[in-house]
């Protein structure tokens, strides 16, 4: 160290007038201390102050620039290392040197620029305030098309550069899809897909900038699907393909890329890894089937991606996803009931899959975890049902079902698991809602549904409540006399009337328990109960909202039973006020609509 030393002191005092030797000298004796210990080196460096001194040797015209240059890319490989070089201005004459010609100045000034980045906001900042993002980016423009082994060596120190200048930092992300980076970035792919070191940089920086909706669209426009997807079928090894499905994943949240992703057969590489990973108990293995399986359903999150895959229910990629359904891998058997649940997104894919058996297949599902408690397969499988009971066809299918409304009813009480609880409740309220069917009404009465329907009317969820409310509302319309005594034990009135009191009900809400209460006033069972003083007090109330559905239910109310005297009401008015016999329950304000497409499991 004691010619580290004296190298230090030479190059602080004479620096200015040295000759080119002597100062080759000295840098060569830095480089080689750097290369023993970096860390103790570089300590010794900041404490000489000879950073300042740097800033004035880095001029395009001395031979001694390119050492210069990487002394730095070396110091700044220690974090204390990265604002000592901010702060002694090495940052303005380093971009400077980006202008230059020589291949070596502008290796090692990448390698500099890119380690005072690493993590570092005040190295970023000063990077973007001397310009030198837009400089290297027309760098890799220009360089794009060489393939000999030093404009490689170039273009993969940029794309580092250029990744730790942005690396999570969403404005200097969004400044370089600005300047046009992701086309050239994907060009660069084609091209070099050969260079292990250039390809595995260019993943980086997807992974990098993917995640910004912008790139996005960007994305779409260039054939970066068909690039990811050729690298991806040439991988054996497991980092590699994970590095490419780190890429993947952000990207197929893009619709138009999804599709893309599907025509460039992504899907069938998807399932050769599920078929080879399925058996296996290693952990990359397991890894990998997870990725691929959650990727797969991902794809289906898209409308037409969707429909290319399902083909009107004979594709193969289709059959494939169902098989997964029965298989023993709890896995494959979540990414199954999720994606069935997001191929019946579709009222016609509804219809084919409950024809042709789907129910009793997520059923035996349902079943399989009855005991071990899966509660997250379960939940995905009673979300595809859900889903599956949406077109009135299907939904009457489903409700008329004995064996699958008898299990709901059973799950509807399943109290140490709050997901399938809930979903059970929302899939017996679905099934009375789209199927409006009064066979269904009695398969659910006959069942004991009818209680868990009311429960679900105090659910601490707004959209739990209404659907339960709507769900009784038409159980009034159609089959009041069937379901009257399970009303009236579940104290369906006292319920009602506790909603409408509480000043945090929700308007929908105060006005679908006035509809139910309209209802049950033509009941000879309900009449006197459910048109009590307290009721006609709590309408006057009502009144004082500021909603028009609110007030024409109170007004119906007011002239039909008037809190003047107890009268009878005929179905076809209450018919009428759900508007049962036309396109849905028009009056009703049922705030719940198709379940959005499930990419994991949770509350939709």
């Amino acid at each position: 160290m004691d010619n580290l030393s004296e190298a230090l002191k030479k190059l602080k005092i004479t620096s200015t007038d040295s000759t080119a030797d002597s100062l080759e000298g000295c840098l060569d004796c830095l480089l080689q201390a750097l290369a023993q210990n970096n860390t103790e080196t570089s300590e010794k460096i900041q404490k000489s102050g000879v950073l300042q001194v740097f800033a004035s040797l880095l001029m395009p015209q001395s031979s001694c620039t390119a050492k210069v240059a990487n002394i730095i890319a070396e110091v700044a490989r220690n974090e204390f290392m990265r604002n000592p070089c901010v702060d002694a201005g090495l940052i303005p004459p380093l971009v400077q040197l980006l202008n230059c010609k020589d291949q070596e100045v502008l290796l090692q000034t990448g390698r500099a620029l890119g380690n005072i980045c690493y993590d570092s906001h005040e190295g970023r900042n000063a990077v973007d305030h001397a310009g030198g993002a837009h400089i290297v980016v027309d760098h890799l423009r220009s360089l794009c098309s060489k393939t000999d082994p030093a404009s490689e060596k170039l273009l993969t120190v940029f794309c580092g550069m250029l990744m730790n200048y942005s690396n999570e930092n969403d404005t200097l992300q969004s400044q370089l899809i600005n300047m046009g980076v992701i086309p050239t970035l994907v060009k660069l792919l084609g091209i070099h897909c050969q260079n292990a070191a250039l390809t595995e940089m260019c993943l980086v920086a997807f992974g990098n900038l993917a995640e910004l909706e912008s790139s996005k669209e960007q994305f779409a426009y260039t054939n970066i699907a068909e690039e990811l997807v050729k690298l991806f079928k040439k991988q054996i090894e497991h980092d590699k393909k994970e590095m490419i499905f780190e890429v993947l994943a952000p990207l197929a949240e893009n619709d138009v890329i999804k599709l893309q992703l599907v025509e460039a057969g992504l899907v069938e590489c998807l399932l050769e890894i599920v078929q080879k990973t399925v058996d296996s108990d290693k952990e990359d293995d397991i890894a990998e089937l997870k990725t691929a399986s959650d990727l797969m359903v991902l794809l289906l999150l898209g409308d037409e991606s969707m429909q290319k895959l399902f083909e009107g229910g004979k594709g193969s990629v289709f059959q494939r996803v169902l098989s997964w359904i029965p298989s023993n891998s709890h896995q494959l058997q979540l990414a199954g009931a999720l994606a069935i649940a997001n191929f019946a997104r579709n009222d016609g894919n509804c219809i084919h899959m409950v024809d042709n058996g789907i129910v009793q297949k997520l059923m035996d599902l349902l079943d399989r975890h009855v005991e071990d408690g899966n509660v997250t397969v379960q939940h995905a499988a009673l979300s595809a049902l859900r889903n599956l009971a949406i077109p009135a066809e299907a939904a009457e299918q489903l409700g008329k079902n004995v064996k699958l409304v008898e299990r709901l009813v059973e799950w509807c009480e399943a109290k140490d698991h709050a997901g399938v609880m809930g979903e059970s409740n929302r899939l017996l309220s679905a099934l009375i809602r789209h199927s409006k069917s009064k066979d269904v009404i009695r398969t659910i009465v006959q069942s004991g549904g009818i209680k868990h329907l009311v429960t679900m009317a105090t659910s601490e969820h707004v959209i739990m409540q209404n659907e339960a409310l709507v769900a009784l509302a038409l159980i009034a319309a159609l089959e009041l006399v069937t379901a009257e005594k399970d009303l009236e034990n579940a104290q369906l009135v006292q319920i009602l009337h506790r909603l409408l009191s509480d000043d945090r009900s929700a308007p929908e809400i105060k006005y679908n328990s006035m509809v139910l209460i309209c209802a049950l006033i033509g009941s000879g069972e309900y009449s006197g109960e459910a048109a009590s003083q307290d009721l006609c007090m709590q309408y006057s109330s009502l009144l004082q909202l500021n909603t028009e559905h609110v007030q024409t239910q109170c007004d119906w109310f007011s002239v039909n039973n008037g809190c003047r005297q107890k009268g009878s009401v005929h179905y076809d008015s209450i018919v009428s006020i759900c508007s049962v016999k036309d396109e849905a329950v028009n009056s009703v304000l049922d705030i719940n609509c198709r379940n959005l497409p499930l990419a994991s499991v949770g509350c939709s």
